[in-house]
């Protein structure tokens, strides 16, 4: 990575006003121009973009004002907060300076006088918390002034309802106006006797301009300023059909009278146009319902102990090391262990897991669970954006803004589209002209060419699809970190896994145990004893003794001259007995007959499972079986991938006997065992050098080179420790279905971007040819226009209704 790479600076920030993937195309254009912009993608479904810079040479301030001059609207929020601490101008200035540093502030200007400081900000890229945190990083203190709890969430809501009610106001006035126009033409048609006043030209020409100039206003402005900088979208082709026919009818009206006029082309186009717009802000407002939930989950409210009294602030404020009460029945508000109290908390907003999960000391919780019927008091280890809840948020809208590789093909098409349809329409126009000298039938072609033919559709095709398809995931527990990786993801025919804590629990636990000799009568005195003596080691294996023994309430005694033995096992003494735990090595140096046991040992080894003996006062005693046990649902999902036409490998550092043991348990024929971790990337490489499309499923920590080196890393999630950054895909539940449901989804997901991408296309292929013939017309075209987008849109929101099959 070169130095300029290093110093790069990357926003997230929200527009509003583009209508078709050529706005799309022309931001990202106009941003890549800009000195100092190193790459620029915009996202038309989500109304968003990504942009990374080199603050030397250019500030956030002017890539919003390079967005406003291509005649778009960035979003912005200000903030307005109180400023404790600060002395003199030189406070003032080192916290104006400190905060105009933060990532995704455009200005932040700090009043010594009022203590005040004013912040306007990218609401995509930071938050408040992260304002006041950088405060208090600096020295201060920042009190609130204004509501920042759910500004989020709320914002991007009546952002939203503000663009449909303005659009609805505009359909609604624009239908008034039209309705008459509309009936006057149907009169022309079927013969109606309508009051002349109807049919009166002026008339019509007064009903008309409003909607023209007033509801259709939105068209010339967006028009005029892609024209300003050298490209083109739906605009123009709106502006140009709609004036053609308005003003042909106005030169009829007052300079030709007697003629035909069109005003109810014209006034009708712009209303159904707007119609459509309408409701596809209303669809599109769909798509990103997954994010306002995830949003909504969080607490509002937290009630914290300090000095010995408890009060009520909100979340925001809450910091690391505070104590924070929950009570039956409340979300948990921020990522943290309890310190007091005992209660069940309901996770399935982060794992999907029905059942709640036991919590007392020590436990960790994550914010947005629910506790149950007991009081915790919970110590904070992670707030605001550092929560678990606040990374999937992160994730899920990172991924809803990136782009998937199939959407390029539309991005290429939509930078000739309007172009192309403007040469089309003039070359219809001079065409019908010289075949028919008729300058009405011309002009109506020509404005039916340019009103059929609908670039929004072929750029809402994909990432409309995207966003609902992330959502998605992130409803059912899967992550996709990018568009790119939703795409791979029904790609892959080879996976990888991981056995401990990905096909495996990754914790030891006792699975078997046999009595022999006189033991067999006095069996729960032996285990009793073996139990005592294994709580002396910390070897994992003992700990799952330990554990088991704890949940059989089995009564432990004193042990003494406890002593482990590396490779063999431990010895001790419980009362005057010694006592031998471990290898047959280690029972055959003391004389201890075993052959009772050596059939078993034997039979339970081959299935993958460690075997220690126990010898009691020169007896064999027993035998005690530990094996890390296979996930419930494993067998199941490798079954369903095998049948989905993925090839599975299981990959281990144990013994071969061992992973062929687990491998037959789950249904696995391929096989990798004693690979180092270090060497698990290798066996990535070796299998996509044969020309497969390789995912690896893996912990996301160890199996990070393996992770990165795979087409697609899966990392196994379990709710509190997300490794986020490890891998494309994270399963929150740390579930083996979770993959099934991952490949499931990419495959619908890009089913139907493939469907929205042929309907987008078919309908302008078969479309534009039918209008420059002359065999459509111009409000039908403009109708069709209107609903092909909305169409495109609907198609998309079927994802929601996405089920796994299993």
């Amino acid at each position: 990575m070169n130095g300029v790479e290093k110093n790069l600076q990357r926003i997230q920030l929200g527009i509003r006003g583009m209508t078709c993937a050529a706005c799309a195309s022309r931001i990202e254009k106009g941003l890549g121009k800009l000195p100092g912009v190193h790459t620029a993608a915009v996202n038309l479904a989500a109304e968003q973009a990504t942009v990374e810079f080199d603050p030397a040479q250019i500030q956030v301030a002017q890539i919003l004002a390079k967005i406003e001059d291509l005649g778009y609207r960035p979003v912005t929020e200000k903030v307005e907060f109180r400023v404790k601490g600060m002395t003199c101008a030189a406070c003032s200035a080192r916290v104006e300076k400190g905060l105009n540093r933060l990532p995704g502030v455009v200005m932040a200007q700090v009043n010594l006088a009022t203590e005040r400081a004013t912040v306007t900000y990218l609401p995509a890229q930071l938050d408040f918390q992260q304002i006041k945190a950088k405060v208090t990083d600096l020295g201060y203190g920042a009190e609130t002034l204004t509501e920042t709890g759910k500004a989020v969430v709320d914002r991007e809501k009546a952002e939203r309802e503000r663009e449909i009610r303005e659009q609805k106001l505009k359909v609604i006035i624009s239908a008034l106006l039209s309705f008459p126009l509309f009936l006057a033409m149907l009169s022309h048609g079927l013969g109606w006797h309508l009051p002349d006043l109807l049919t009166n030209t002026y008339f019509q020409f007064i009903l008309a301009t409003p909607v023209q100039f007033g509801t259709g206003w939105q068209f010339y402005r967006g028009a005029y300023k892609a024209l300003k900088n050298g490209s083109a979208n739906m605009d123009v082709l709106v502006a140009l059909g709609t004036s053609a026919a308005y003003f042909y009818s106005v030169a009829f009206t007052f300079f030709l009278p007697g003629g035909q006029v069109y005003y109810e082309i014209s006034a009708v186009l712009i209303t159904l146009i707007l119609l459509g717009k309408m409701l596809e802000a209303i669809a599109k407002g769909r798509t990103s319902e997954a994010i306002r939930k995830l949003m909504s989950l969080g607490a509002k409210q937290a009630r914290i102990r300090r000095d010995g009294t408890e009060m009520e602030i909100p979340v925001e404020e809450v910091q690391v090391g505070d104590l924070v009460v929950v009570r039956p029945g409340e979300k948990i508000p921020v990522d943290g262990k309890v310190v007091e109290g005992t209660s069940a908390v309901d996770e399935s907003m982060l794992t999907g897991e029905s059942l709640p999960v036991d919590k007392g000391p020590g436990d960790p919780v994550t914010g947005a669970t629910v506790n149950g019927q007991g009081v915790l008091v919970i110590e904070a280890t992670r707030v605001g954006k550092d929560t678990a809840l606040a990374q999937i948020i992160r994730v899920v809208e990172e991924a809803q803004g990136s782009k998937a590789p199939i959407q390029r093909l539309a991005d290429v098409v939509s930078g000739y589209f309007v172009p192309v349809v403007v040469a089309i329409a003039v070359l219809t126009f001079i065409y019908w002209y010289w075949r028919t000298g008729d300058f009405t039938t011309s002009l109506l072609n020509f404005t039916a060419v340019l009103v059929i033919a609908c670039p929004c559709a072929l750029g809402l095709a994909t990432p409309t699809s995207i966003m609902v398809g992330t959502g998605r995931g992130a409803e059912l527990g899967v992550l996709f970190r990018g568009g790119e990786y939703l795409e791979k993801t029904h790609k892959i025919n080879a996976i990888i896994l991981d056995k401990t804590g990905t096909i495996t629990k990754g914790k030891p636990t006792l699975t078997d145990y046999r009595s022999f000799g006189s033991w067999q009568e006095r069996e729960r005195e032996w285990l009793s004893i073996a139990a005592s003596c294994e709580r002396m080691s910390e070897h994992p294996l003992a700990q799952a003794i330990t554990a088991w023994a704890e949940e059989q309430q089995l009564p432990l005694v004193s042990v003494e001259e406890f002593q482990a033995l590396a490779g063999k096992g431990i010895k001790a003494k419980v009362g005057q007995q010694p006592v031998l735990i471990g290898t047959v090595r280690l029972l055959e140096e003391t004389g201890i007959d075993m052959a009772e046991a050596l059939p078993m040992k034997d039979e339970l080894e081959g299935q993958g499972k460690t075997v220690m003996l126990v010898a009691i006062a020169g007896e064999l005693a027993g035998l005690l079986a530990v094996a890390d046990t296979v996930k419930e649902n494993s067998a199941q999902a490798i079954k369903h991938l095998q049948e989905m036409n993925i090839e599975v490998w299981m990959i281990t550092g144990d013994n071969r006997r061992t992973a062929e043991a687990i491998a037959r348990q789950v249904g696995i024929t391929n096989v990798m065992a004693e690979v180092l971790p270090q060497d698990k990337a290798e066996k990535v490489k070796a299998l996509q050098q044969q020309g497969k499309v390789v995912a690896m499923a893996g912990d996301g920590i160890n199996d990070a080179p393996a992770l990165a080196a795979a087409d697609v890393g899966i990392a196994m999630g379990t709710g509190t420790d997300v490794a986020m950054e490890a891998a494309a895909i994270t399963l929150m539940r740390g579930d083996l279905l979770g993959i099934v449901t991952a490949v499931e989804l990419s495959r619908a997901t890009m089913s139907n971007i493939k469907q929205n991408l042929f309907w987008a296309l078919i309908y302008n292929i078969i479309g534009i040819p039918v209008a420059a013939a002359g065999m459509l017309n111009p409000i039908i075209a403009g109708a069709a226009m209107a609903f092909s987008s909305v169409s495109v849109v609907t198609n998309a929101l079927r994802l929601k209704r996405f089920k796994v099959k299993w």
